[in-house]
């Protein structure tokens, strides 16, 4: 009767982990649309996730890290259009002194921005998942170091860098799928 009562609490000890694992796996079982719509539901800004996400050509059955380097290819084309935007604004002779100071040291924190971007790709193609969290965070610290060195908050690079965020964030909620992590 023990051996019986043992045999039945190893059943279903195995039973809830093999449940468990499977529930834990489940969205790396999905591809493309389905995993798209999976990811995005829990974003805030689900539209332009999916926008983002299924433009893509490949998107059709795409894996969690491959979506990881789709967002990851949009933050870094918006965070090269608000560079080009910001070496523009500076050379504006009509901009105040302090306001093209504010430029100058906004442009070299997207730099800084662009670049941890890209080594978020490295980190996630070298399936060092919590590497790219880590660059991905000073990414987006150095956005908002970037829009707090310009005053006001109505400009067009204030106004991008919010989608740069978001994609950022974005990038942050997959990676902490590809980690197993709930957002």
């Amino acid at each position: 009767m023990e051996s019986k009562r043992n045999l039945f609490w190893t059943l279903a000890t195995c039973m809830c982990v093999i449940a468990a694992l499977h529930q834990a796996g489940g969205e790396e079982e999905l591809k493309g649309k389905a995993l798209i719509k999976s990811v995005c539901k829990t974003r805030g800004n689900d539209e332009l996730c999916e926008q983002v996400l299924m433009s893509d050509p490949g998107s059709d059955e795409a894996t969690l890290k491959d979506l990881a380097m789709i967002t990851l290819r949009a933050a870094s084309e918006n965070a090269s259009g608000i560079l080009v935007d910001a070496k523009r604004m500076i050379d504006d002779p009509e901009l105040e002194p302090a306001i093209q100071q504010g430029l100058a040291d906004c442009k070299e924190n997207l730099l800084d921005a662009e670049s941890q971007i890209q080594d978020s790709v490295a980190s996630i193609l070298n399936n060092d998942k919590r590497d790219a969290q880590l660059w991905l965070k000073a990414a987006l610290a150095a956005i908002d170091t970037c829009d707090d060195s310009i005053p006001g908050d109505d400009d067009i690079l204030s106004r991008r860098s919010v989608t740069f965020r978001q994609l950022c964030n974005i990038a942050v909620a997959i990676n902490k799928k590809m980690m197993g992590v709930k957002s």
